[in-house]
């Protein structure tokens, strides 16, 4: 249709941007009954981790997890390759390797002409063929805005599930992708992103987060999970609570895409960052005068982000080198875990 409508154009938001708030979340879930007792449920919802897991049998786990939001971009192949590529992150933030996905779609019938739904449904494919994967089904409905993600399936030893709240005092605390992918979907949705910034973009959210099985057979690991709608300050919150000890960012040292400090001045924010920061701000202790940008840079939802890793100190600088060899150039070193309360504390 030559008069169709931009995709974004048909959300109310996009992205991880679209999730919940995490105080609705955790008030939605404090409310439900406990996923227990099951003595095989290794990981269920208690501490707001990535995936569900479930030992077999014979020591392997099965990891089930399900992602799926609005579009953030336009052109329908990115948007279902950013799709999948965020959806099967959960698998690897476990410490897993999936093993096949489930289309979960909807669409506005009569608003999208169904080439474009296809081409979704191909950029996710080819993701899914990337990671290895089949899409072996799934399930599709009318809705009133463009959804699309995967429920994921993926496995592991007992030995190698890494949660995110076995953190340990002393850790060094990496991030393996840069920040900036909520105001590059800000700009976009503005229609105010260069080309260059678009290539950023598009090469971040679709990196796949497979150095997690690999971080999961280093013993010195200790804690995993991935940075998504609720942004570093969110996310590192979650391993700080689990633990029940603090989380220390070095703000310095936190990496940024080439163009997220620009456009973050120039206020390029999106709502999510706002409805982060109010629900999880008093948790978080920040420097005296530090610039309303470099925060909402912290509290920015990142689609298909990167894996927040603790490990022993003493193994950090060759985890982050192996990191790096990878294919993953931002990873930084950019924290620490001490002992204290279940907060974070930024350091200018």
């Amino acid at each position: 249709m030559s008069d169709a409508p931009r995709l974004t154009s048909l959300a109310h938001g996009g992205g991880c941007g679209c999730k919940l708030d995490p105080a609705t979340l955790r008030q939605l879930l404090a409310q439900q009954p406990a996923a227990g007792p099951f003595e095989r449920l290794l990981v269920g919802n208690e501490t707001a981790d990535d995936a569900a897991v479930w030992e077999l049998e014979d020591g392997t786990c099965l990891i089930a997890t399900t992602d799926f939001f609005t579009p953030m971009v336009d052109d329908p192949i990115d948007f279902g390759r950013i799709a999948a590529t965020n959806a099967i992150s959960d698998v690897y933030a476990m410490g897993g390797r999936p093993l096949f996905a489930l289309a979960i779609l909807g669409m506005p019938l009569g608003k999208i002409d169904p080439e474009v739904v296809a081409r979704i449904l191909r950029g996710g494919a080819e993701q899914c063929a990337a990671a290895g994967i089949p899409v072996a089904g799934g399930h599709s409905i009318d809705a009133p805005e463009p959804i699309y993600g995967l429920a994921v399936i993926g496995t592991c030893r007992r030995e190698a599930v890494r949660r995110n709240a076995d953190a340990v005092a002393g850790d060094a605390v990496l991030l393996t992708k840069a920040l900036g992918v909520g105001v590059y979907s800000a700009a976009i949705k503005r229609a105010t992103l260069d080309e260059a910034g678009y290539r950023d973009f598009i090469a971040t959210t679709t990196l796949l987060n497979r150095i997690g099985t690999d971080l999961a057979a280093e013993p010195a690991v200790h804690a995993l999970t991935d940075v998504t709608g609720f942004g570093i300050l969110g996310h590192g919150l979650e391993i700080a609570r689990g633990a029940g000890l603090t989380l220390t960012l070095e703000a310095d040292a936190l990496p940024l895409l080439p163009q997220a400090e620009a456009l973050a001045r120039a206020g390029a924010v999106t709502g999510a960052s706002h409805r982060n920061w109010a629900a999880f701000g008093e948790a978080v202790d920040l420097p005296a005068d530090f610039p309303e940008w470099r925060r909402h840079l912290l509290t920015d939802p990142q689609t298909s982000g990167g894996l927040l890793v603790t490990c022993s100190a003493d193994r950090a600088d060759a985890i982050l080198a192996r990191i790096r060899a990878a294919g993953y150039p931002a990873a930084a070193r950019i924290g620490r875990i001490e002992a204290g309360p279940a907060r974070i504390r930024v350091a200018a």
